[in-house]
């Protein structure tokens, strides 16, 4: 049974690779931290758009955007958007300022200097589509923005320009118009926050459970026997849970708070006590891998290979004995790989060392003799999708809402809330690439 390695810190400085693919990892990341702070907590922050394509008259007084009669013009596009871009730059430089400073052995000031420019340098290339991503999501939220006020005003919940004008004060911001727009979201998500707090009861029929998702079904049938002869879930969480984000206690939680529908109807319709049969789940995300390679040629220290990323050492095995049954690895990769490689039939062409992120891979790889298939190799510096839910409830009944609980519910009713505002609204979105780019380009030409 395949279990989770366990993890050494590094000693030495990453190579290029391994940092330009740190580096592309955690650009992802802080996207979705970026677009869930704008929204749910009121703090907004913003990139911008690649290369400016010639626009030749100024947009800026049109109408980029309009809900409900209510427009917004490039101009204010623009100078939110100009939020946006501190706000991105700030963040990136306090999140690898300490990394790039062991890295590079330079100064703060010098390294401070280099994110910058990095960051600017990003958003004006579009690297790995950051930029993209966050053009769609600002006229989301100047639109949930708005949806925001004229919903809160139809339930008679108001911000006063004194509750305004004394948080911009407070916060030293301008008094302009987008600030005030900034703050008055903010504080009006706290009101409406109140507004569907006081209308959840103080108990909620609720179970208590513990989740874990594992690779395989193989890997899920046998903890289930395990468990059964006396095992401890959480201790086997430790060893066999490939989704960190949910795995172990999960504690006493509503349905509507439950991780996904199939740990919900679970929960909710298991014995208490007993363990669920593995559930699929086709969409899950893993943080673990398997690698089959195959090297076609060898040239000096570089190889020539085919590969193919499977979901599970059970997939990786049942492929490997059909390969040695004689089939193709090509029309196997492209029916079973997850690897971005899958169209092109697992086809990497020439490698180096270090340029598939993964000392292990390289182990392997670079020791095979020509036409050898690798045995699958375990790497958990990947994602993959797919896995089996195994899901226990301890506990299930009339229970008290706890902080994190109602917190979560208040949350999940006010994003509810908004999405039927915005369903029964009237909006119009007349940005297009040439408005998107002459307003990255006012942003980033100031800088």
């Amino acid at each position: 049974m395949a279990k989770k390695q366990k993890k050494a810190t590094p000693q030495r400085a990453p190579s290029k690779h391994q940092l330009s693919k740190w580096q592309r990892q955690m650009k992802i990341r802080r996207i979705v931290i970026i677009a869930a702070v704008v929204f749910l907590a009121g703090i907004l922050s913003w990139v911008g758009y690649g290369l400016y394509q010639d626009y030749k008259s100024n947009p800026s007084h049109e109408v980029a955007i309009e809900v409900n009669g209510v427009p917004f013009t490039v101009e204010y596009y623009v100078k939110m958007l100009d939020i946006y871009v501190d706000n991105y730059i700030n963040f990136t430089v306090n999140t690898y300022l300490d990394f790039y400073m062991q890295v590079y052995n330079s100064t703060r000031e010098e390294t401070i200097q280099l994110l910058t420019s990095n960051a600017i340098s990003d958003l004006s290339q579009n690297t790995d589509n950051i930029t993209d991503m966050i053009t769609g999501q600002v006229a989301d939220d100047i639109i949930n923005v708005e949806l925001l006020r004229q919903g809160a005003k139809n339930l008679d919940i108001e911000v006063t320009s004194e509750e305004i004008d004394a948080k911009l004060a407070e916060l030293e911001w301008p008094n302009e118009r987008v600030y005030q727009d900034i703050i008055r979201s903010a504080l009006l998500q706290e009101k409406l926050g109140e507004y569907f707090g006081s209308q959840l009861p103080d108990t909620m029929e609720q179970a208590h459970v513990q989740a874990m998702l594992v690779e395989s079904q193989e890997v899920a049938i046998e903890l289930i026997g395990e468990i059964d002869a006396g095992g401890n879930f959480t201790a086997l969480v430790e060893e066999f849970s490939c989704n960190p984000w949910i795995e172990g206690d999960l504690g006493w939680l509503p349905r509507e708070l439950m991780p996904n529908t199939l740990i919900a109807d679970a929960a909710f319709n298991l014995t208490v006590g007993e363990i669920s049969q593995p559930i699929y789940d086709r969409a899950a995300t893993k943080n673990v891998g398997y690698w089959l390679t195959k090297v076609t040629d060898k040239q000096d220290e570089e190889i020539n290979a085919l590969v193919m990323l499977l979901g599970s050492e059970a997939e990786a095995e049942r492929v490997k004995a059909q390969l040695a049954a004689g089939g193709n690895f090509s029309a196997l990769a492209m029916e079973y790989s997850q690897h971005e490689s899958k169209s092109e039939g697992g086809e990497l062409g020439w490698l180096k060392k270090g340029d598939m992120g993964s000392e292990t891979f390289d182990k392997v790889a670079f020791n095979l003799t020509d036409n050898e298939v690798s045995a699958p190799v375990k790497v958990e510096s990947v994602q993959t999708t797919g896995g089996y839910w195994l899901v226990k409830v301890i506990e299930r009944g009339e229970h008290e809402l706890t902080t994190n609980a109602r917190e979560g519910l208040i949350g999940k009713h006010l994003n509810d809330w908004v999405e039927e505002l915005r369903e029964n609204s009237t909006i119009e979105n007349r940005l297009n690439k040439e408005k998107i780019g002459w307003a990255i380009s006012e942003v980033l030409r100031k800088r």
